[in-house]
């Protein structure tokens, strides 16, 4: 069972390309000790300045999700975050010599390469978990998300743009390391060719190609490749939601219902939800017999390195 936080056995890294800034950045993965959570450095500035991924340092979600604290900013941390969480992985340092995690290809599955080629092993502290005590929404407009008890991790995502190819997708995730890496991991982002130059004039999208996201014109998929999933467009909006859903520092149990939401949407939800404790208390266990007795079903991460110490 795995109630125990991860770490990495090794360090790990690579270059890419940031998705907004256009800017090539170097990323670097290293282990972390219990308790410490996911922490971004930025080695390209002065003093190294640090910034935790938690909910209350989130200071942007225009098309990404971005954090802030004492002059650090990162953007665009959630596909990185989304593979973190995926793999169970509690506690890590992301050193990055530029203000962007870069985009790779559109999805997690490079950080999901990269995390599992570094090796993931067990720490001795156990892992604090959120579980839903009672139903909680946060609705603006035509856009939702409900929050229901129950004894899993569950996501039910709705979208419905006003294009003939991404009409009335839906796709229910029963949460496990095994199920995200097969089914979300590799939903690249999306966008629309005539929204490109908007973007780009307002300082977006610099980085953007057919190499890192599936671009959509008033008819078709442009990219030569097509698509990964027919429903690519709904799993990578899955990805994005447990990248957002992670930056609460503990993986959460409870059934999400999730129509038309977005980056902005998912981290009012996390604030709205964190702040109200009647909602959700946090569980520990201390043994596999004390987590087997209890009725909640723990995710099931896997993919645990059999060599590490």
């Amino acid at each position: 069972m795995d109630y125990r936080q991860r770490t990495l056995v090794n360090e790990v890294g690579c270059t890419g390309i940031g998705l907004h800034t256009g800017k090539k950045v170097k990323i670097n993965i290293k282990s972390a000790p219990c308790d410490t959570g996911i922490r971004f450095v930025r080695t390209d500035s002065d003093g190294h300045p640090m910034v935790e991924a938690r909910f209350d340092n989130v200071f942007d979600t225009t098309l990404a999700t971005s954090i802030s604290s004492n002059g650090c900013k990162v953007a665009t941390i959630e596909h990185l975050m989304a593979a973190f969480y995926g793999l169970g992985i509690d506690n890590a340092v992301v050193e990055l010599d530029g203000p962007e995690v870069p985009i790779m290809d559109g999805s997690s599955a490079p950080f999901v390469f990269l995390l599992k080629s570094a090796g993931i092993k067990e720490q001795r502290n156990p892992k604090r978990f959120i579980l839903i005590k009672k139903p909680f929404k946060v609705v603006d407009g035509s856009r939702s998300i409900h929050v229901y008890p129950t004894n899993e991790l569950k996501i039910t995502y709705m979208i419905d743009f006003k294009h003939p190819l991404l009409r009335n997708q839906e796709y229910e995730l029963s949460f496990s390391g095994r199920d995200f890496v097969r089914e979300i991991s590799r939903a690249r982002t999306f966008g629309f060719l005539r929204d490109v130059q908007t973007l780009k004039e307002n300082g977006l999208a610099k980085g953007g190609s057919l190499d890192n996201a599936i671009v959509i014109d008033d008819f078709r998929i442009i990219n030569d490749d097509g698509l990964r999933f027919k429903d690519e467009f709904v799993r990578h909006k899955i990805l994005d939601f447990i990248g957002d859903l992670s930056i609460i520092g503990s993986p959460v149990i409870g059934h999400f219902v999730v129509k038309k939401s977005g980056h902005f949407l998912n981290q009012e939800m996390l604030k709205k939800l964190m702040k109200s404790r009647k909602h959700w208390k946090a569980l520990t266990f201390e043994t596999a017999e004390e987590c087997s007795k209890n009725s909640v079903k723990i995710p099931a991460f896997g993919l645990l390195d059999p060599f590490a110490a």
